[in-house]
């Protein structure tokens, strides 16, 4: 609804007409909120929560979900795939079918009966990965012999053993925390009239005559992406015919049980019940459900919380990949207009303060209590990735925050809210974040050894067991220590001198023969290099003195489309080979312009040409309209990040003035 803006015919004219839309969804308390969506196996864990928990689920939210996965069925097949660009498999099928009958779909709509055809064509849920079979086993739907271990003994595991679980990638570790707990209870829902008629829907055959002990290894080849492998295997077999029936004796499970209630309830309290994300969330609110009960208070929080998580738009109500983007967006959309030149305009002071407001409010001042029992990395002065309240240290959230926090208290006529002691406590974080590669990690320093891979038993995700290094938090934390150098010159000089060296080692290493960085929060080979060659522009390393910089420049130019832009699928992603989209996309267009334009790239001709193409896109409102998936994790899971298409597109085009001049385009 707003107006037509005079278009645009320059590069700054442009981003000013962006951020003139932008500006209005700036939310009251000085961040930038959207969709975080994407995956398609969040929703269901929740809503079986839900209904368990007989929580009472409003009508308004039965609707808008089911909308939403009206929606994102599959035209073609009528199923559901792992996220909303995957191909349909048993894991989204059965999933969010069993969500619509929970939330009231008649199992005889057209689209049921499509969708449960095309269950049944590939095998049934018995061929559902491990989260799956979880999950409808607490429903009542399968019996838990469909499940593979996930022993709570695990946690009593000395800490210098390889294997313990304080060494998992924290995902990984806090989903599995409350699973175990459940898992031991063997704890399922008592029958309704409507789990009976989900036991006749969602197999291939009647459910008294399955043995679901013989399909607890079953899965379709559509959800086996990371087959488990024949050590996971073997350690199975052991714990089913072995540990479960012989060596599990009562007061060990008592034991454990008692110690995993424990480190749930910890990350509640440190989270105020927000917990690290969608999927522990609704674990743990069942986990309090079956050992405090329905009245309790932390049941009652937690069904406050999981609101937190839920987002409407014109499509329906989805569940959100975390309790939003909230830190993330916000530093960069700060960072972005001052690459744009627009910061020193007096429109937009209001906004921007209203954004570093923000993030003064959202830095973490503490760290958790007792954080080594619960196995938490330090956070006082981090940013998290969405709130303070969820409260985890992120190392590049922590580096893009203080940068922007520092960027704007350098401009002129910005006032400094975060005084220097607490710009401190953020480098010192940052600087705890590197592990012996030089690499950085995400949520803490790698704890545990890729072996580790070997136990992955998610089968949906890759690389998900440990902690890797990655390109992109590791350039975040480089340019933030750069920029914090030049401005504090005396702080921790030697260490911050030698984490640098260290961390562009790294990435020099981590370059491929022909030029490119394998990304993993971003699609992919695009995104990473943005990050890669603005890492080693900050230390001088350009077009013009560096080989690989050429390499990675050549990289980029020679897969550049006809219309100038660029475009990557999310295939690359899966199989580690760049992977041309089937149409240029804005979002990777200003991320490879944002990369030529650091690295110093000296053909000017192809740049222009690309930010011609993103202002030809631009909406005579000033947005960009949403195109494909921009986000990744775990190599398989894609999720959406509808911001960037204001954010880099505005960096894009405020850099190429600054290097260009702001001349006419179009």
């Amino acid at each position: 609804g707003l107006p037509d803006l005079t278009q645009a015919t320059s590069p700054v004219e442009s981003a000013r007409n962006a951020l003139t839309f932008f500006s209005q969804l700036q939310l009251s308390a000085g961040n930038w909120g959207c969709e975080y969506g994407g995956p398609m196996f969040l929703l269901p864990g929740l809503v079986i929560t839900w209904y368990v928990t007989e929580t009472p689920i409003p009508e308004a939210h039965r609707i808008e979900i089911k909308n939403y996965l009206w929606a994102r069925r599959d035209p073609e097949d009528g199923g559901w795939g792992l996220h909303i660009e995957g191909e349909s498999s048993v894991f989204g099928t059965a999933m969010n079918y069993t969500v619509l009958r929970l939330l009231g779909a008649d199992a005889e709509d057209p689209r049921m009966v499509k969708a449960r055809g095309l269950l049944h064509r590939l095998g049934g849920a018995v061929n559902g990965p491990h989260w799956a079979k979880f999950w409808l086993s607490v429903l009542g739907v399968c019996q838990w012999d469909i499940v593979n271990p996930v022993p709570p003994e695990l946690w009593l595991l000395p800490d210098w053993m390889p294997i313990a679980p304080w060494r998992w990638w924290i995902h990984m570790r806090q989903v599995f925390l409350p699973m175990s707990f459940v898992w031991s209870k063997k704890w399922s829902y008592s029958p309704t009239p409507l789990t009976l008629e989900l036991r006749k829907e969602l197999f291939t055959q009647p459910y008294e005559s399955i043995r679901f002990a013989s399909h607890r290894n079953s899965i379709s080849p559509k959800d086996n992406y990371h087959p488990k492998t024949w050590v996971l295997n073997t350690v199975n077999w052991a714990l089913v015919n072995v540990w479960n029936p012989y060596l599990r004796t009562n007061a060990l499970t008592r034991r454990a049980e008692a110690w995993t209630w424990d480190l749930i309830r910890r990350e509640d309290e440190n989270t105020d019940y927000a917990n690290l994300g969608p999927v522990n969330g609704p674990m743990n609110l069942l986990a309090c459900y079956i050992k405090e009960g329905p009245d309790a208070y932390s049941v009652k929080r937690h069904r406050e919380r999981t609101e937190d998580f839920l987002w409407v738009k014109a499509e329906g109500m989805l569940m959100n990949g975390t309790n939003g983007v909230q830190n993330w967006d916000t530093s960069f959309l700060i960072q972005a207009v001052i690459e744009a030149g627009l910061a020193r305009e007096p429109r937009w002071r209001k906004m921007l303060i209203h954004a570093l407001e923000y993030l003064e409010d959202q830095q973490i001042r503490e760290n958790c209590k007792e954080q080594d029992l619960c196995y938490r990395h330090p956070r006082k002065g981090a940013w998290a990735f969405s709130t303070r309240d969820q409260g985890y240290t992120v190392s590049d959230c922590t580096a893009e925050g203080v940068k922007a926090v520092m960027l704007l208290q350098n401009t002129p006529g910005y006032p400094e809210l975060i005084p220097d002691e607490r710009i401190h406590d953020a480098i010192d974080i940052i600087l705890t974040m590197q592990n012996p590669s030089g690499g950085c990690s995400s949520y803490e320093p790698t704890r545990g050894s890729e072996y580790m891979e070997y136990l992955n038993a998610a089968e949906v995700f890759g690389r998900i067991m440990v902690e890797y290094d990655y390109p992109e938090c590791t350039t975040a934390c480089v340019t933030a220590l750069s920029l914090f150098q030049k401005l504090y010159p005396e702080y921790r000089a030697a260490d911050i001198g030698t984490f640098k060296r260290n961390a562009l080692d790294y990435i020099r290493k981590a370059q491929r023969w022909d030029g490119s960085w394998y990304g993993s929060w971003g699609i992919c080979f695009t995104y990473a290099g943005m990050f890669a060659l603005e890492a080693l522009a900050s230390v001088g390393e350009t077009y013009k003195t560096s080989e690989r910089v050429r390499r990675a420049c050549s990289f980029f130019l020679d897969r550049q489309m006809a219309d100038g832009g660029w475009g990557e699928s999310y295939r690359s992603c899966e199989t580690g080979v760049y992977t041309p989209h089937e149409k240029s996309q804005v979002v990777q267009t200003a991320w490879v312009v944002i990369a030529l334009l650091e690295a110093g790239c000296e053909r000017r001709a192809p740049i222009e040409k690309a930010v011609k193409l993103i202002m030809s896109r631009q909406q005579a409102n000033g947005e960009w309209l949403q195109e494909g998936i921009e986000g990744v994790f775990n190599k398989s899971c894609m999720i959406s990040y509808p911001n960037y298409k204001f954010i880099f597109p505005i960096k894009a085009l405020g850099m190429f003035a600054n290097k260009f001049g702001d001349v006419k385009l179009q």
